[in-house]
């Protein structure tokens, strides 16, 4: 792993490596963190949390690898990370810029977008702006308005990105495992106590993953042209549900309370994964873009 650490801090040097989206993201960009401090003494290494933007600096390579919270990529009522959970959420999907000029300076840029959108099957789209104080919206159905935004981040890369220069990912749809009758558990309680993967590679998965968003993604990159390399980590992680923080993850910044615990079915966090864990896979496929880039 330090051989990979190095490998990779080589390509890394001088440059930045920023990762955008939302928490599953986040922990993409932590596991990246993780296998790149390895190789790094600890004087010569800072972590600096924030809102919305974390870094990690690497000091002998003049490196640094971020994280930036934009669950939507565009401009939503759910941008402050501090205070997120916001049932009704509103986007804005042709206003991005608010966001897009803290990305303009990466030379490596990974994208996602796509637990947020799952709360319902149509989105709300704000009428007006945030700063009129604008509440009215329309509802639109989830993948229409989810490509919608693809286009506008598709636009805004081309008019504020060199392309040359600039290695662009998206990664795809991450699942979640909450219903445990689909790996033929009717007792389980979602991923709670699961310690082993789905072993039955013949079994149709449905981890209710809407793979119609995946198709948007990759019909905006063909439609567009733009170079941006999609990392399809969907039916992978499918298998993992066993991988998930489950009961030992946090709520609000602290870990789950004994009484918490005893309430898998409300506590048990079946979204994001464990480290090191799956996102440890995602993050081969984009060191192998990586360090195959010329």
């Amino acid at each position: 792993m330090r051989f990979k650490a190095r490998l990779l801090l080589e390509k890394l040097r001088g440059k930045k490596l920023l990762f955008v989206g939302d928490s599953v993201n986040r922990n993409q960009w932590e596991s990246m963190v993780c296998l790149l401090q390895s190789a790094i003494p600890l004087e010569k290494k800072t972590w600096k949390m924030g809102a919305p933007l974390s870094v990690f600096t690497i000091q002998d390579y003049n490196a640094t690898v971020e994280f930036y919270w934009s669950p939507f990529l565009v401009e939503s009522n759910s941008d402050d990370p501090r205070n997120h959970s916001i049932s009704n959420r509103i986007i804005m999907p042709e206003s991005i810029s608010k966001h897009g000029i803290h990305w303009q300076h990466a030379d490596f840029l990974v994208f996602n977008s796509y637990i947020w959108w799952m709360n319902s099957p149509t989105i709300k789209v704000l009428q007006g702006t945030f700063d009129e104080g604008s509440m009215k919206y329309d509802e639109i159905q989830r993948s229409i308005a989810y490509e919608r935004v693809l286009r506008t981040w598709a636009q805004w890369l081309q008019q504020n990105v060199n392309l040359n220069l600039t290695s662009v990912f998206f990664t795809g749809m991450s699942p979640v495992h909450q219903e445990s009758s689909v790996w033929n558990d009717p007792d389980g309680i979602a991923c709670a106590g699961e310690t082993t993967p789905i072993s039955n590679m013949s079994m149709a998965l449905d981890m209710g993953t809407d793979r119609r968003l995946l198709d948007v993604v990759a019909k905006v990159i063909n439609t567009t042209k733009i170079p941006v390399k999609l990392l399809d980590v969907t039916t992978l992680s499918e298998y993992r549900k066993d991988a998930h923080t489950s009961l030992y993850s946090i709520r609000q910044g602290k870990l789950l309370t004994p009484e918490q615990k005893a309430d898998p079915a409300t506590y048990a966090d079946c979204l994001h994964w464990c480290l090191p864990g799956v996102p440890d896979t995602w993050n081969e496929f984009l060191y192998t873009h990586i360090i195959s880039k010329s």
